[in-house]
Parts: C-alpha cells; sequence; structure tokens
C-alpha cells in the first residue's frame, strides 16, 4: 500500500507512477485519497483539541471543588458533558474517514521504479540478458506432454480424474524427478545463505491482505469458505507474513528465507494450446527465495536474487532469458520485476519460469513492517523471487533433453538427487 504520506506530498509523481501501470483514473483516484486525507487529519485535529480542553476542564473542575466554589464546578460539569458529546461524535467520524481512506488507498497499485520500461503488455517487455545454446531437436522430437505419455511419468487424467483439470499426478521417475528439483533448489538457497522455512499452505484475510493478494483478488485464489482461509499462491505470502506487525532491529537483517510450498491458483479463463500439460497448473511445486531489507540496500539484495537464478538455470543446462517487465505487464504490488524464461526446444517458444520482484515499503506498508532508526521506525523494504517454479522447468528438461532413441538426459547437477542419469 502506497504510504499517505508520499502521495500528499508528491501528487503529481503519483499519478504520473500510476498511469505508467495504466490504472485508470489515476487523477481522480489520488485527489480522492488526498481529500479524504485532509477530512481525517481536520477531524484529528478538532478532537485532540476537544480532548485537550476536555483535560483541562476536568482538572479545572477539581480545583474548584476543593476550593468551595460548587456552582461553577456544576457549570464546567456542563461543559464538560457537552465536550465528551462532541468528542464522541468525533471519534465516529474519524473511524468513518479513516475507514473510508483506506479503503482508497488499498486499490492503489504500487508505483513503478524508474527504470521500469514503458509500454501497455508483454510484447512491451525489454529482454535484458540471454545465455545459452538454443538445442536443436532431432525430427521426431515431441512435446512434454507427449514425452509423459510414452514414459508414463506424469498423469494428467488420473489427476483429473481425483481432482479436475491442471491437477497432474507424477508417477515413478517423474515424481523423483520432482522431488530431485526441490532439494537441489532448497540446498542451491541454503549455500547462498538462505534460511529454510516451511510455512503452513494456507492462509487467513489478514496474510492475503498483508502481501497483496487481498482485497479484489479473490478470484485468483482458492477459498475455503467455512472456515475462511485461502489456498497459497506462492510461498511469498506465509513467509513475508511472518514478520506482520514486526518491529526488526538491525540485528535481525537482512531476512533471508527459503521455502517449498506447493502453490495453487485458480486461472480462471486460461485456455488453448499455451496452456496444455505443464504449461499452466492449478496446483504446482514452487521454491521461493524472500527477502527483507534495508531501504538503501534492497537493489543491491535484487541483483543478488537474480544472480542466484541464474546460477540455477546454468547448472539446470537450459538456455535462459531475462525480461525487465514494462509498467503495464508488471503486477499490482511490484516496483520492480525481472521475469526469467526458459527455451522450450519441442515447442519453439519460451517459458516464463521465475519473477524476481522489488516490493520496496507497498507490503511492509500493509504488513506494518519496520525497523527503528534513530528511536524512529522505517518500513523496510520486501522482495521475493521464484527459485525455481518447477512445472516449466520440468517441461524445458524433458523437452530439450530428449534423444533420438526416445530417452531422455537429466542434467548431471540433478542426478545425485533422483538417482537416474536418463528416462526411458
Amino acid at each position: 500500500m502506497l504510504q499517505i504520506t508520499y502521495i500528499r506530498e508528491n501528487r503529481e509523481q503519483t499519478i504520473a507512477g500510476l498511469k505508467r501501470k495504466f490504472f485508470q483514473g489515476a487523477e481522480e483516484a489520488v485527489d480522492l485519497v488526498i481529500d479524504l486525507d485532509k477530512q481525517r487529519r481536520e477531524i484529528q485535529q478538532e478532537l485532540d483539541s476537544i480532548l485537550s480542553l476536555s483535560n483541562a476542564k476536568a482538572k479545572e473542575i477539581g480545583a474548584l471543588m476543593k476550593e468551595g466554589k460548587r456552582e461553577e464546578a456544576e457549570v464546567a460539569k456542563k461543559q464538560t458533558s457537552s465536550l465528551k458529546e462532541r468528542s464522541k461524535i468525533l471519534e465516529d467520524q474519524l473511524k468513518n474517514a479513516e475507514t473510508q481512506l483506506q479503503d482508497e488507498l488499498v486499490k492503489l497499485p504500487n508505483l513503478p521504479h524508474d527504470s521500469v520500461p514503458e509500454g501497455r503488455s508483454a510484447e512491451d517487455n525489454v529482454v535484458t540478458f540471454e545465455e545459452g545454446d538454443i538445442p536443436v531437436l532431432h525430427d521426431a522430437a515431441l512435446p512434454h506432454w507427449e514425452l509423459i505419455k510414452n514414459h508414463d511419468i506424469i498423469d494428467f487424467e488420473l489427476g483429473n480424474k481425483i481432482s479436475g483439470a491442471g491437477f497432474p499426478v507424477y508417477k515413478g521417475k517423474g515424481a523423483r524427478l520432482q522431488r530431485a528439483m526441490v532439494s537441489f533448489f532448497l540446498d542451491e538457497a541454503i549455500e547462498a545463505g538462505y534460511y529454510e522455512i516451511q510455512p503452513p499452505i494456507v492462509i487467513n484475510a489478514d496474510s492475503g491482505y498483508g502481501t497483496g493478494q487481498l482485497p479484489d483478488k479473490e478470484g485468483q485464489m482458492y477459498h475455503i469458505g467455512v472456515d475462511e482461509l485461502y489456498l497459497i499462491p506462492t510461498a511469498e505470502v506465509p513467509v513475508t507474513n511472518l514478520y506482520r506487525d514486526v518491529i526488526l532491529s538491525d540485528k535481525d537483517l537482512p531476512v533471508r528465507n527459503v521455502a517449498y510450498t506447493p502453490c495453487f491458483r485458480r486461472e480462471a479463463g486460461s485456455w488453448g494450446a499455451h496452456v496444455r500439460g505443464l504449461n499452466r497448473l492449478h496446483q504446482f511445486d514452487k521454491v521461493e527465495v524472500v527477502q527483507i531489507r534495508k531501504p538503501e540496500e534492497s537493489y543491491e539484495a535484487l541483483n543478488e536474487m537474480v544472480e542466484h537464478v541464474k546460477g540455477l538455470l546454468r547448472k539446470l543446462e537450459l538456455p535462459y532469458r531475462i525480461l525487465h517487465l514494462c509498467g503495464g505487464d508488471i503486477s499490482f504490488t511490484a516496483a520492480l520485476t525481472y521475469d526469467f524464461e526458459v527455451w522450450s526446444a519441442a515447442q519453439q517458444r519460451w517459458l516464463e519460469c521465475s519473477s524476481v520482484s522489488n516490493f520496496e515499503t507497498f507490503q511492509a506498508n500493509r504488513l506494518k513492517l519496520r525497523h527503528k532508526v534513530d528511536n524512529k521506525t522505517q518500513l523496510l523494504h520486501t522482495l521475493n523471487g521464484s527459485a525455481l517454479a518447477l512445472p516449466r522447468i520440468l517441461a524445458a528438461i524433458l523437452e530439450n533433453n530428449q534423444q533420438e532413441d526416445g530417452s531422455i538426459r537429466i542434467p548431471a547437477v540433478l542426478v545425485p538427487y533422483c538417482g537416474f542419469d536418463t528416462i526411458g
């Protein structure tokens, strides 16, 4: 959530930032927030004055009673009663004004970092880095959804029978390869200095609010109505919420956590060839890295996270590229995002496998996540990144490493984890 102080003091910059994210009605929304904030502050100022006067009157009544001036004390009591009635009215008005202000603030997305490219859609994202040799496959090469059938390692029909479309069943070497990737990603993160967390995979509404999934994004999550809980879309949500309503000291920083969880996304309306097989699922596994940093350190931390993901993809021997997301494609909560894509040789296209983002103070403001600076509290910066999401990594491994005899070579770095070097 944007800070009201910043909006009030930087109206034009706020409007310009919202427009770069193609937020409709930016000027009207910002002016409404500023107006509501002005009303709130005016009510607060009057209430403070009334309460101060009421306290002074109470002391005056005590002094008059000691002096035996009962008639004057009674007059003062009536004045105090009138002040209390007014203060009650103002307290109700203040509560209403704060609610209205909060309701409007949560509708505003984060402002993009100055370096975010101009653009409306994914077509305007900027490729900033590309590495690895694009494999050339033999003529009989197959897409991964055919390979998994031939080798009986993932079964979508069984998943559909048990749950529905988008819930695959991993079998035999497919299941072992999944487990191998999770262990590899976790070990690499721990080696890089991240602290492992195993969080719950359901969250309450406060947690969804804290990281920006709620309000207004309920349709993207699976909702457990009876208990008012949500299945997590990513480990970012529970891990970052560990620090909700927390004031961290210097000795607690930086926070560098890693977590493996299953993730759940409804992906309402998804259809077509681009979502076949592992390309888009309702349930998938992911290892997530989360950092909490002082503001002056956060972009150095972002670069560090980008390098970490680069290292994973190099070790997996996968060609990849990095995109700097434009204003129209960056998420509601992010100030800056780099997307990683791996090359899918059989599909002849790039597949997104990771997003690494800096949210600056946007989540921290919702979470009330702070640290002390010179005896004052200051909001921290939150960052996260997929390191990595498994489905499209697996799709690329299967497709890029298929051999002419129909077998699939396993990247050397995963062999110690899964116990085999080929499938088939």
